[in-house]
Order: C-alpha cells, then structure tokens, then sequence
C-alpha cells in the first residue's frame, strides 16, 4: 500500500523562509519572565537615613572681644611701614583711639549681623581677665544647650604663648595679662565656635585639642576615685562639638601689606564679597578688565540679597560656587555637619573657603578645627572668577551709562554641564558636582522648570542618587514649591516627589504638615493629567496614608476615596493597580474610611479589578479587599454582610493562576478569620471531627501496582539535589521515603517552628518571621490532615454545618484555605498552613480536656529510619536542625525531660495507621520557659494567656513594597534586553544563531530522508522509572521525568546534568513536560495528574532549580476518582492504569497552554495574564488523552479514552466549538496529532496499533496503517516523515511515512545486549531525527540515524 508521502509533514523550506524563520524568533512572545517571575516579592532594603538632620542648631550669642589699645604696638611685633592698618574698613588712626575702638566693635557687629540677625550680639573692647569671663558665663548661661560664637581679635596684643595663652589687659592698661584657653574653655562650655584672628592663630587651636584631651582624662580618673576634687563637681561640657576658624599657622605672622586691611581674615569670613572684588583688582590678570579701578568697586550697585541687582548676583553665585565645592571636597557627615546644621557656620565656612584662597596668595594658612581637605586650588573658582569679570567688564558703562545689567551666564552654564554629565556619563562614576548649584537655581523663576527637569533625570538613576540629592539638602525646596501654583510644574515634582517617596517613604509627615498632600490629591483629580503622572501621584498618596494615621484623616478630607474609584477603570494598569493599593491603604485599621468607602460601595467597585487581565492589579484589589475586611472595629450586622459579600467574592479567585494573587488571598483572608475567630474555632472543629470518622480510599494508602520494584531500594540510588525555591525544602527531600512515623518531626529553627510533614516540607523563611508562633511548637494539622480534610469535605455531607446559612460562608472559606495549603506553590500553602494551624490550635486549646499530658509520657513506636534522602533535611538558607529533636526522632531512645534552661522539645507523635488527625487532648502541651518542672500540670489559670496569638494581624506578602520598588528604580533608561550592546542582548543574539544552526542541519538530513533509525547514542540509568521524555528543541539536553522527580542528561557529553525533586504530593505523578520559551530562557513545565501545574527554571546548568510559578491547571481532577471505573479494558502499560492524569499543549507564539486530562473540559490558560480564558466542553465521558493544537488555525484536536478524536474550534462559543467527530478507533487513543502547516492532517493512533490520518475537513479517515499490538507510547517526528511506535512487548518500530517499518529495536547495544523493558515513553527530538525511548527497566536509550548521514 502506498501511501501519499505529504501526509506526514514535509518541508522543503528555502533560504528566504530560514531567514524568516530567524526573523520568528525575535517576535516570539516569551513566557513567565516578567519581574514578578524572576525576583522575590518583597521591598528594597532600607537606606540609612543620614540626610536628615538630627540636631539643627542656631548661634544665639555673639561675644566680640577686640584686644586693640589702638596707637600701642604688641612689643613682640616688628611692623612694617607703610602696614596693613585698616580694622573692619576703618582706618583707627583717623580718629581718637577710643572713639576708633567703638566704632570698629560697631561695625564689625554690623558685619556678623549680615549674616545671622538675631543672635544676640555683646562686644568687650580691650577688657581685663574678669570682664571676659563675665561675658563668655552669662552668653553661656542665657544660650543653654545652643551655640554661642567667641571671635578674638588679637591684633594689639603679644603673639599667644606655647603654654596655651592669650592676652588681654590689666585695669589701668599697663600691663599684658595672659588668659588662659583652659579657663575660656570652661566660661564658653559646648557648642561653641571660636574665630581667632591674630598671629600665630595656629597655637591656640593646638593648645584648645590638648585641654580638652586634659579634660577627659581628668574625667576618667574622676570617675574612678570618688574622693577625687573633680568628682563632686558638675561635668564640664564636651569640647567635641567646639569648631575653631584661626587666621595662620602656629608659625604665621598676618600678612602687612598695605593694600590689605589688617583683619583680612575678619573681612573674608564677613564681608566676603568685598574683599574678593578687592582681592581680583590686585591680581596681574585684572588689567585685562579695563576700566576698573578700587573706587569703582565701592560702587558696584544693589543690595547684597537682591539677586536681581549686580552685587545681589554676585553674592548669589559665591553662595553657589563655595557650597559645590565644600560638597564636592568635604566627607558628607562633615558636610552636613558644617554646612547644613546652622546658618551662621555654614556662612561662616563658605567664607573661610575664600579665607583660604586668598591668604595663602600671601603665604599665610588658615586653620580650622575640624580640619578641612585643601579647597583653594579647586576648578571652581576660575568660574567665579570668570563671574567677577564679567560683572565687573559691565561697571563702567552702568555706572556711568546707566545701561542695563547682563545677567550672568553662570547658572544656565552650570545647568547644562549638569546636563551633559546626565547624557553622556556612564553608570559607575563620581556623583556629578553641580548638584549643590541646581539647587541654588530652584531659588530663581528663571531657569526653574529646566533645573528640576534635569534634577528628576538625575533622581532617575536609583536610589543612591535620590540620597545624594537630600544630602545636599533639596528637601526643604521642593517641599516648598508644592506652594507653587504653575501647572507646567506639576509633571516634575510629582515625578520627583515619587522618586524621593520610593526611597524614603519617612517624609509622609512632612508632607502632611506643610498641607504638601493636597497638591498630589490635585493631579490624581486633574483628568488632562497623562496617567503615568496620575499613578505617580496616588503612589505618593499611598506612601502618605500607609500605617499613618494623620495622613489617613488628611487624605480622607481631601476626598482621597471617590477621587480614586473614579480612575478604577482606567486603561493604564499601573495606575490602576496603584488606584487599589493606595484604597487598602487608606482603610487599613483605620474606621472612618472604610465607612466612606461602603458608602460609595468601594468593594463592589473593586470587585471588577479582581479579573483584571494584569496580575498585579489582581493582587492590590485582592489587597485592598483583604484591608477592607480586616479592620478591627466593632462589627454591626451591616458590616458583617458585607464581610461575608467580600469573602465570597474573594474565594472566586482560589484557582487564579497567579501565585503572587493566591498569597495575597490567603493574607486577606487571614484578616477574616482572625476578625471571625470564634466562628472558625467552631467550623475547624466540625472539620477535625468530620474527617477523624471518615476514611478515604487515600491512594497514598494503597501500594501501587504501577511500580514494580519499590524505586528507593537500589543502592545506587543518588541523592537530589536540593532545590531553592526560595527556600523550598519540600523539593529538598522527597516524601516517598520519610516514613509516617516522621510526620510530625520537628525541627525547631531560628525562623520559628517548622513542621515537616512528608507532603509539605516547607517553611518559607519570610512568612515564618512575619508571624508570632504558638507556644506549643507543633503543627497541629500535618499537610496530610489538611490534605485528607480538603478530599473530605469535597464529598461528605457536611449538612450539620450548611443547614445554618450564617455558618457557610465560614465553612466555604475554611474549604479555600483548605485547598490553598495544598497549593502547588510552597509560599502560598506555607500561609495557609499558618492559618489553618493557628485557628485549628485556637480551637483545640479551647474544646481540650482539663488534663494535661506531661510531655516525657508519651509512649512512642521506633520510627523505620529513612534512607539517604530522608537525613538531609536542612531548610534553605536556615541553621541545621537541633540536635536534640533529630537524634530523638530519628533513634529509638525515648527523649528524657528537658532540663530547666530549655523549652520542652515534643517527641513526635507517631499515627495510628491510616494517618488518622491526633485527637486534640492528645497533644502535650510545650513547657513554658520558667515553668514548675516536668512532672506538674499548668494550672487552667495560664490556659488561654500562654499562647500567643500566632496569626498577626500584620500578616503581609511584601507586595506593596515590591510594587514600590518600581518608582525607585530607573524608569528612562533604556532595559537592558533593547540596548544593543548589552550582554543579555549578546546572549540572546547567540542562542537564536544557535537556533538557526539547530533548524540548518537537522532539514539537511530529514531532507535526505532517513532510512534506518537504530543507531544508540545514549544509554543511561536513570534514577526512577522515565514515565516523560521530553527533548529540548535546540540544545543537547533531554529532560526525563519519574513520578515525582526530573532528571536532566546530556545527550550528547552522556552526563547527568541535574536532578530534582518536582514537589507534587506522594499520590499524583508527573503526566506531561513542556519546555516554555526553548528558543530563548528556556523553562520546564510539569503537569501532574492531580492538575496541577509547576514551572522551573535554572536545571540544567551550575544554579539550584528554581520554581518560577505553579498553579492548578484543571480543578476538579480529584485523585480518589482517577481510575476507579474507567480502566481500559485491554492490558496497558502500569503507568497508564491511572487514567490519563493531565495533559497539555503549548502554544509559544500566543502564550497559550492547553489543559486538559481526567476531566470534561479543555481548558485554556493565557500565561501572559497568568488566568484561564475559555474552558471548551469535550462532550464526552471519557478523558482527553492527547491534546495538540495549530494557532494559525486556531485548532485543537484531542484523542479521547473512549477512541474518539475530536476537533475544536476556540474562535466559536463553546456549544457550537466542536467542528468535527472521528469514532473509527476502538480504543484509548494514545496520540493525536496535528500537523502544523496550513493543509496539515490530523493523525491518530489506538492502543491496538491503528493509525489513522484524517483531513479536518472530511468526515472519514483518508488512509489507516495497521501497527504493532499493545501499544503503550508513540510520537510522531514533526519534520522528517517517521513516526515510532512503543509496545509493552519490549520492543520499538519505527515506520516511514509509507507505513513501512524501517527499524525494530528489541535488544540495548553494549554489554551483553540485554533484552529492552517495556517501553513506558518515548518521543522524537522536534528537529534532529533521534528518538528517546525510557522503559520500565529505568534505562534511557536514545536512537538516531546512521552516523554517515548526521
């Protein structure tokens, strides 16, 4: 019989369609790799707050001591003559001395005026010893703990000494008196600030570090010896917090020349500008400004802070120019220390800065105490000069032209050099240096829309720069300028104040008492604002209710709700998903909002968001629901109802396909039972008793005939490895061989009690420290309990509970919860497992007998010890179990009573057979820590006190916070996968020339056509029984899963790459492998025939397995029903008497996966919105055994157990979808298959070996081939023309498309040849011509064509 060779699927592809093809690749959507997949859900680390300002200080007095005795010269200086004579700009000589004395104390006050106002101000013109410690102890005493400021001009006076002294006067002024700096340390106390401008000014500050170190070993000494004279005496202040500005070195004379005044370090710290003018004029380089001359600077116009007049600019720019470079220079701590803390120092030091510059032109050093790093060569001060000179080019014609003023070019200048270091610099480099001026120009309406435009961009780079911009000080600014009324702002500072909320949410008070929330409840009501500023804005909003109190009533004045439900329908899911949090947030434990939000059925409203194609806004509107129930004021018959609407609304999503959905499920629901307790005790209890009296047929409790041999006992049995899904310790170790006597091991770690249990070993790290932990440390309900209850309560009649209508909904969300803890995903069934147990403990505390057990004398049957696998079972990232319960549970010694010091450690209870729930009075309670000892029972007293509530109200997922993240990460910058350069695109540039290289060769050999396909190019043992092969499409690994565990080889090496535990519970099995994204990131999909579904990622390669998600497929595959009626009436492979299990097809260029198995549905999820988007009914009473489908045709044909196949198209409603109806095979169809192009056959085969290829058009088969008998596994090669058929008579065919069979493989090359078991699985490589078969002998053999053709 000849058979038309296009029915079995025959490229003949050209270049053009390769290139297409690699063009595919490119455009192929990828599967679970959004944020949510790859990272953990949870918030940034906090940063350490340095910006804020612990301590902000003001100098409140100002002592100014001036030691003239003007017309008498210090006899320990020779002056020179003509010498730098004039004092505070006044030449003393010009009039009488006391007059000159006066009016030099007068101005020098007006000049340190200038600076800080309101100090008060006591001058001490050439006093004695007395007067100066009369002044210095009364500035002390009126300033309390502020600062107060001690400037000394010593300039008729000798030189201080070495020993530490300056001088002062005798009454009659005919003598020197030296004063002490130990004594003026004492008068002045701490904090203070000390300016000495006199020669030799270096010493004092030497001798001033010596005292204070004096001082406090004098302290310590004291502190020892009672009777030490110090000790009665109050503690003198600490001179840590004293700063010191002296005018040179300690070998320094002050510089004479004639053209300087004689203090000119008084003129640089006070009149800075003045002197700076002066300063430039004497330089060579002032020639070239023409025209201008001393006097002409005496006449620059305008006032000093008007920054609108030539001498208010200049000021402006000096403020800018010695701030950037003390920013740039200075440590940060002393930054904010010197220059952010109080007014007048800062001043102070920007002018000691010129100070610097300017004396040391005349060799003369400046000294400050904290020292400061060397300024004076900066690059910033050419750009001052270059200011200066063009001010000063200007004066002649203003002065004598009255031409208008020219505004400088400096801050335009300085804000695109900001600019061009945003654009042009590279990630890792120092902070840019004009972040102090950007600052200075928010002050000017000029260039303010531009410097935060470039202020938001710079924020944008992460969180460090969000912190470097409060370190410089841009708080207080931009908290200011929400005062401001411009609209053309409000895109920036909502983007800026996002940014700076997202790092420091700690500025929600700040906002709130400068009304700064009213201006973000504006853009969020403001409909012409795009929504991207909209989200920022209620981001903002949520920082500001979140956990504050204030901010929740401010907010809820300014309309915060409705403003929000209003944009709940928005297009944009961020704002969206924003819109909820910030609702939960606003109603969190706080009672007046949640009243304003039924008023405007808030809930209801939000119940739309709860299948919103997006998951994350799935889970804020799961969230705020979850914050909306779990207020804990008193509750009224109203608000009851509405709990119970909520609750109901909520335990729709319990099979979302999300797990972030599911875990912020079981938080919301934990606010319910924990606002219900009472009424859970009662339905826990119901449920505890219910499944005590009913036994269920468990699977778990019967031995499988499926396997032949226990699987364990081979001794060459390797041990997993162990698998990190975020500390998933289930997938560590396996629950086939921790033997029931271990169900309830404990294993006490620092997280807080973990129960293992041999179905769900996992305690999730996060979760276990986000909840209190009852005292005694025990699960109550072990996962099997939970598991059986969950089967229990799906067909026993529960009438006593649901005759009471109030009652139901308390038992239908106990059934959630139920089924939640036996989630696929660990972190979601972790939760529930808390959940469950704090409720199942509440209500077994409550309903126990009086007695209670000592925890020594419970008897105990020597647990079967477990085998290798059984003994590692460390938690992920945790300390290694106690050694006091391992070795008690694990041997047979009874554990003897715990000593004093230790909490009781709880023998482990062993079952009776049939893992039967432990009554509750038999429980043991722990002992408390300082209890009477072993042999007393607690009194009923301490019954209820000693347990400490163990659900928290606090339960929380992290979501929010993680969500948050986004706003403080870079939202400009390009990702990194469309950046041409970056490594991930390189990556991915290689694997799709890999991907081509794959598609290339392989048609070159199934073009030539393969004649005989036996050649052995792999065989290994595996480490269970294969029941999946599954080959990946482009590299040389083949992934090969057992019944609960996948392994990994490499084909090509012959190595085991991986092997892994896939965590499905001991009574289902793996029944389908799909590899997700295979042309890129590659993930592995499980299916287990209990429906649910597992994705990993990281196999295969040097990183732990990880799982990237897990959902329940198809849920009502209950696995007490499988196989019980429907057994196939001719003798199948062992692995098929189960039924089908699951079955899934995977459809990568939609995102598709078809589900479907022992169920009447075929059901199809979108990964992208990780939820189910249509459920086809089969029509049938029998399970869908094979599934494939076509989405250019938008096909799906499946293979049914009752020998029909049918055909569905998903465009049509779903009683209309089903297009077509094969029912010419007899029996179980093992595969049906779809071929690809648009005229592709369908092509089925039976158990009895019939092959049938149908055209979707025509109602019969258009040819039939009759193969071997028995058949238990078959896969038909999608390229070349072949397809291999697997018999449970432990041989393997392999036909052409003819129907001719070209290879019979009965016998493994090799050593001794032995026979091949029968075949369990077996599947083609989707491009190479190699077949995998695994058979029941646990061996793995791969085949291929002759070596000449590959």
């Amino acid at each position: 019989m000849k058979m038309d060779s296009e029915l079995l699927h025959s490229p003949a592809v050209g270049l053009a369609e390769e290139e297409e093809a690699d063009m595919n690749d490119w455009k192929l959507p990828l599967a679970f790799m959004k944020k949510r997949h790859s990272e953990k859900i949870e918030g940034s680390k906090a940063l350490a707050q340095s910006w804020r300002m612990k301590d902000r200080m003001k100098t409140v007095s100002v002592a100014l001591v001036l030691c003239l005795n003007v017309g008498v010269d210090p006899p320990d200086v020779v002056k020179t003559s003509p010498c730098a004579r004039l004092e505070c700009w006044i030449d003393p000589l010009s009039m009488s001395p006391q007059k000159a004395l006066e009016t030099i104390g007068a101005n020098l006050q007006k000049q340190y005026e200038n600076w800080q106002p309101r100090a008060r101000y006591k001058q001490s013109l050439d006093p004695t010893v007395d007067e100066v410690k009369k002044l210095c102890t009364s500035l002390r005493r009126n300033a309390k703990e502020e600062r107060v400021l001690f400037h000394y001009n010593g300039h008729g006076v000798p030189r201080p000494t070495v020993n530490g002294e300056i001088w002062v006067f005798n009454k009659n002024y005919t003598q020197y008196i030296p004063l002490s700096i130990y004594d003026l340390q004492t008068w002045m106390g701490s904090p203070s600030i000390f300016v000495y401008d006199c020669s030799n000014a270096g010493i004092i500050v030497k001798s001033f570090k010596q005292f204070a170190l004096q001082r406090e070993q004098e302290l310590e000494v004291a502190a020892i010896n009672p009777s030490h004279p110090l000790a009665q005496m109050p503690l003198p202040p600490s001179m840590k917090n004293c700063i010191q500005l002296a005018a040179c070195e300690a070998s320094e004379l002050l510089p004479m020349n004639p053209d300087l005044p004689a203090d000119l370090f008084t003129s640089c710290l006070t009149t800075p500008i003045k002197i700076a003018l002066r300063w430039f004029c004497m330089q060579k380089s002032a020639k070239l400004v023409p025209g201008v001359t001393l006097d002409l600077i005496e006449k620059i116009p305008g006032r000093l802070n008007d920054r609108r007049t030539p001498l208010g600019e200049l000021n402006w720019i000096f403020t800018a120019i010695t701030d950037t470079i003390a920013w740039n220079v200075l440590p940060r701590d002393l930054f904010q220390k010197l220059f952010r803390q109080d007014l007048l120092v800062a001043s102070l030091f920007r002018n000691f800065l010129l100070a610097e510059r300017i004396m040391r032109s005349y060799n003369c050093t400046p000294v400050s105490s904290p020292r400061l790093p060397p300024t004076y060569m900066h690059a910033m001060w050419q750009a001052w000069d270059l200011a200066v000179d063009i001010c000063l080019s200007q004066l002649p014609t203003i002065i004598e032209e009255g031409t208008a003023f020219r505004h400088s070019p400096f801050f335009a200048e300085q804000l695109t050099a900001f600019q061009v270091w945003l654009t042009m610099g590279v990630e890792n480099r120092n902070p840019p240096e004009q972040l102090p001026i950007v600052l200075q120009v928010l002050l000017s309406q000029v260039h303010r829309l531009r410097a935060l435009d470039l202020l938001g961009r710079f924020l944008d780079l992460g969180p460090w720069a969000v912190s470097l911009a409060l370190s410089v000080g841009i708080f207080p600014y931009v908290l200011k300028l929400l005062q401001s009324s411009a609209r053309e702002l409000r895109p920036l500072l909502v983007f800026i104040w996002a940014k700076i909320l997202a790092v420091d949410s700690s500025c929600q008070a700040d906002l709130v008492k400068d009304n700064g929330h009213k201006y973000f409840l504006s853009v969020l009501a403001d409909s012409y604002m795009p929504a991207e500023h909209r989200t920022m804005a209620v981001f903002i909003l949520a920082v500001i209710v979140n956990s504050y109190n204030t901010g929740q009533e401010a907010c809820l004045q300014g309309n915060l709700i409705a403003n929000c439900l209003e944009q709940l329908s928005d297009p944009h899911p961020l704002l969206r998903q924003w819109v909820a949090i910030c609702l939960g947030r606003i109603w969190q434990n706080f009672d007046p909002a949640r009243w304003c939000g039924v008023r405007d059925s808030a809930h209801e409203k939000l119940y739309t968001l709860l299948s919103d194609p997006i998951p994350e806004v799935r889970c804020a509107a799961v969230f705020a629901l979850g914050t909306f129930v779990g207020n804990s004021a008193e509750r009224t018959d109203h608000s009851t109802t509405i709990d119970h609407n909520v609750a109901m609304m909520l335990a729709q999503l319990i099979n979302d396909g999300s797990p972030v959905v599911r875990k912020e499920l079981v938080v919301a629901l934990s606010h319910l039972v924990v606002q219900y307790e009472s009424n859970f005790c009662t339905v826990a209890l119901q449920f505890i008793e219910e499944e005590k009296n009913y036994t269920v047929p468990s699977p778990a409790n019967t031995a499988e005939p499926g396997n032949l041999t226990p699987v364990r006992d081979s001794p060459a049995i390797p041990r997993l490895r162990s698998v990190n899904s975020y500390t998933n310790i289930r997938a560590a170790t396996t629950a086939r061989n921790l033997n029931k006597s271990l169900q309830n091991l404990n294993l006490n770690e620092e997280g807080g009690p973990a129960a293992f249990s041999p179905g769900n070993l996992s305690t999730s790290s996060s979760a276990s420290s986000t909840l209190g932990s009852p005292d005694n440390d025990e699960y109550i309900l072990s996962f099997e309990t939970i598991d059986k209850m969950r089967r229990v309560s799906s067909y026993s009649s529960l009438n006593s509970l649901i005759g009471v209508s109030f009652n139901s909904v308390y038992t239908q969300i106990w059934r959630v919860l139920l089924h939640l803890a036996a989630d696929p995903f660990p972190e979601v069934s972790d939760l529930a497992m808390k959940v469950l147990n704090s409720i199942a403990y509440k209500a077994t505390m409550n309903a126990r007998p009086q007695r209670i057990l000592d925890s020594g004398s419970l008897t105990q049957s020597a647990p079967a010890s477990p085998t290798s696998k059984g003994t590692h079972i460390h938690q992920a990232g945790g300390s290694p179990p106690m050694p006091s319960t391992s070795s008690s549970s694990l041997t047979n010694e009874v554990p003897k009573p715990p000593t004093r010091e230790q909490p009781a450690t709880r023998p482990p209870y062993t079952p009776t057979l049939g893992g039967q729930a432990p009554h509750s009075h038999q429980f043991p309670r722990t002992r408390k820590m300082f209890d009477k000892g072993p042999e007393q029972a607690a009194e009923d007293g301490d019954e209820p006190g000693g347990h400490r509530n163990y659900i928290s109200p606090a339960l929380q997922t992290g979501l929010c916070d993680w969500s948050a993240k986004y706003f403080a990460q870079p939202v400009m910058k390009i990702p990194e996968e469309h950046d041409l350069e970056s490594q991930v695109r390189m990556e991915r540039q290689w694997r799709f020339l890999r991907n081509t290289r794959v598609r290339r060769q392989s048609r070159g050999i199934t073009q030539r056509g393969v004649s005989r396909l036996d050649d052995q190019i792999f065989i290994n043992r595996n480490p269970g029984v294969p029941s999946v092969v599954k080959f990946h499409p482009f590299n040389t690994c083949i992934a090969v899963a057992d019944k609960d565990s996948i392994c990994f080889w490499d084909w090509e090496k012959g190595e085991r790459l991986d092997y892994f535990y896939n965590g499905n519970p001991r009574y289902t099995r793996i029944t389908a492998m799909e590899y997700l994204n295979g042309h890129d990131c590659s993930l592995l999909l499980t299916a287990t025939d209990d429906g649910a579904l597992r994705i990993w990622k990281n196999f295969a390669d040097q990183k732990n397995p990880e799982m990237v998600t897990a959902w329940q497929g198809l849920s009502d595959m209950l696995p007490t029903t499988r196989g019980l009626a429907r057994r196939v009436s001719i003798y199948l492979d062992r692995s098929k008497q189960g039924g089908a299990g699951m079955v899934v097809d995977w459809e990568q260029e939609t995102g598709l996966l078809m589900t479907s198995g022992d169920v009447r549905v075929i059901r199809i999820w979108d990964t992208d919105r990780e939820m189910k988007v249509q459920d086809i009914p089969t029509g049938a009473d029998s399970c869908v055994t094979s599934l494939s489908c076509d989405s250019q045709r938008s096909l799906i044909v499946a293979g049914l157990g009752d020998g029909s196949v049918r055909v569905f198209d998903r465009r049509m409603g779903p009683n209309e979808c089903r297009v077509m109806t094969y029912r010419e095979h007899g029996a179980w169809v093992v595969k049906a298959h779809l071929q690809k192009e648009t005229d592709g056959h369908i092509i089925s085969v039976s158990v009895n070996g019939d092959v049938r290829f149908f055209e979707p058009r025509s109602p019969d088969s258009i040819n039939v081939l009759q193969t071997v008998k028995g058949l238990t596994a078959l896969d038909i090669h999608p390229q070349a023309n072949l397809f291999a058929c697997g018999s449970m008579n432990q041989f393997i065919a392999v036909y052409n498309a003819n129907g001719d069979v070209i290879s019979n493989i009965k016998y493994y090359d090799g050593f001794m040849g032995q026979r091949i078991g029968a075949i369990s699985c077996l599947a083609f490589h989707p491009y190479w011509p190699h077949l995998a078969v695994g058979s029941n002998d646990y061996y793995m053999s791969i085949y291929s064509a002759e070596k000449r053709l590959r």
